[in-house]
């Protein structure tokens, strides 16, 4: 008898081609006639945001209040959620409510979806995803409500409360603040506390990662105790978050911050710090930004959140090891150290290949936008960054660009949500390396 052969996509395939039917099945869903407000979108309009939505972006061609009918934004919502999560993390938790248990090919597959450094353990920290993102989720949706529903009553208050937290937390960006004006985003709540710090906790929170939190859980936040993983991702982060929040409080004090009061001030800089970290909303004019806030604006996109998160980017690890390896350099060390633990030479070399990949990705595509539309190179980089790195933050460009641009921004999302290398593996054919030791060649750098 002959035996059955399973066909066997490798875990990067298999995740790609999961988002890639999610996206489709949420555009199929946005083009119903209920879906949407005024004129049909046509099938191009609803894939993009479906693509947006999925890959936790926030990039839109049509805002998502005035647009979208209620069940439109519910579809938004949950395919916000489903790409938050990462599809194969509720994917195996209705497996295993069906009783099914994990063999090592979904536990390899897993493993890459939620970001976990080792095949042990990926069971519990799927387990845990889940209520720890309704947890502070719903926290966040409460602390909104307190601003929410006196402002739209209770039935709305709290559906916006909802809305908002889910996607501050999955840092997508979507709002449904069209109600007030369209593409407005927070803009009205730039000096509310509540709102401001709200959406920044859950951004923060949702950006640091499953792994780390999970590992700050399980040591009761001992610093001493934390993998090097969790103490790179924390010391990154709010060396990113503290630095970007006073660099801009300094650079925009006469730009986008210019006749606001101090604490005002204070608090616009720092939202605009943290949504970077592929958030999308925004609280201030980013058409007035400066031309060195714009500057420090896409370097904080690119760099992004951290892995297993929520976020995109090249993540905070990838650029703490370049940093580190470039210290290691200027003092003549061979070996990159941090924490008292040594950075093995593949990472480093896997780091380098990721910067690359999403810097020439990110060249490129602003050459094509510069092409296919009458766009400056500082919007239309903005917009790639935003798009690559799944931010969501938009100089206003985004509904005016033509097809082919939109379809190189849904290729960029879709790129950044599996992640620039990832995407690179798809269309390269993994070979084991020929066991030879070729002679070395000398060569100048530098």
């Amino acid at each position: 008898m002959r035996k059955k052969h399973r066909l066997r996509l490798s875990p990067v395939r298999l995740i790609a081609l999961g988002f890639f039917l999610v996206i489709l099945v949420g555009a199929g869903l946005l083009c119903l006639p209920f879906a949407y407000k005024g004129q049909a979108p046509g099938f191009l309009n609803a894939l993009f945001t479906s693509t947006s939505a999925t890959c936790v972006t926030g990039l839109v061609v049509r805002d998502t209040y005035t647009g979208w009918t209620v069940f439109g934004q519910l579809v938004i919502l949950f395919l916000i959620q489903l790409g938050g999560l990462g599809f194969m993390t509720v994917f195996t938790l209705i497996s295993s409510a069906l009783g099914r248990r994990m063999g090592l090919y979904d536990r390899k597959v897993l493993m890459q979806s939620a970001g976990n450094i080792s095949l042990g353990g990926v069971g519990s920290l799927i387990c845990r995803i889940i209520p720890f993102t309704f947890v502070f989720e719903g926290a966040g949706a409460l602390l909104l409500a307190i601003r929410f529903v006196p402002e739209f009553g209770w039935g709305r208050g709290l559906y916006f409360s909802v809305f908002h937290a889910i996607s501050a937390f999955c840092n997508a960006g979507f709002d449904l603040m069209g109600v007030r004006s369209t593409f407005s985003s927070l803009t009205a709540y730039v000096d509310d506390p509540i709102v401001t710090l709200t959406i920044s906790a859950l951004i923060i929170i949702g950006g640091l990662g499953f792994l780390v939190w999970r590992d700050l859980a399980a040591n009761r936040f001992r610093w001493s105790k934390c993998q090097m993983h969790t103490k790179l991702v924390l010391t990154t982060t709010g060396v990113l978050v503290v630095g970007g929040w006073l660099l801009l409080l300094l650079l925009e004090r006469n730009a986008s911050l210019e006749g606001m009061g101090i604490g005002e001030k204070l608090l616009a800089s720092f939202f605009a710090a943290v949504t970077p970290r592929t958030a999308g909303f925004n609280t201030v004019d980013l058409n007035a930004m400066s031309e060195s806030g714009n500057i420090l604006t896409n370097v904080l996109m690119l760099i992004g959140g951290s892995p297993g998160s929520t976020a995109g980017g090249i993540k905070t690890t990838t650029l703490a090891v370049l940093a580190l390896s470039v210290l290691a350099s200027s003092k003549g060390y061979t070996r990159v150290n941090a924490f008292r633990f040594s950075i093995d030479r593949d990472t480093l070399r896997q780091a380098s290949s990721i910067v690359f990949i999403y810097l020439g990705m990110s060249i490129a595509a602003t050459m094509a936008l510069c092409v296919f539309d009458p766009v400056t190179i500082k919007q239309a980089m903005f917009e790639v960054n935003s798009a690559i790195a799944t931010v969501g933050l938009s100089l206003g460009i985004t509904s005016t660009l033509s097809i082919a641009s939109r379809i190189v921004l849904i290729i960029l999302m879709y790129a950044g949500r599996i992640g620039g290398l990832s995407f690179v593996l798809l269309f390269s054919e993994r070979r084991s390396e020929p066991p030879i030791d070729r002679p070395v060649g000398k060569l100048l750098i530098g």
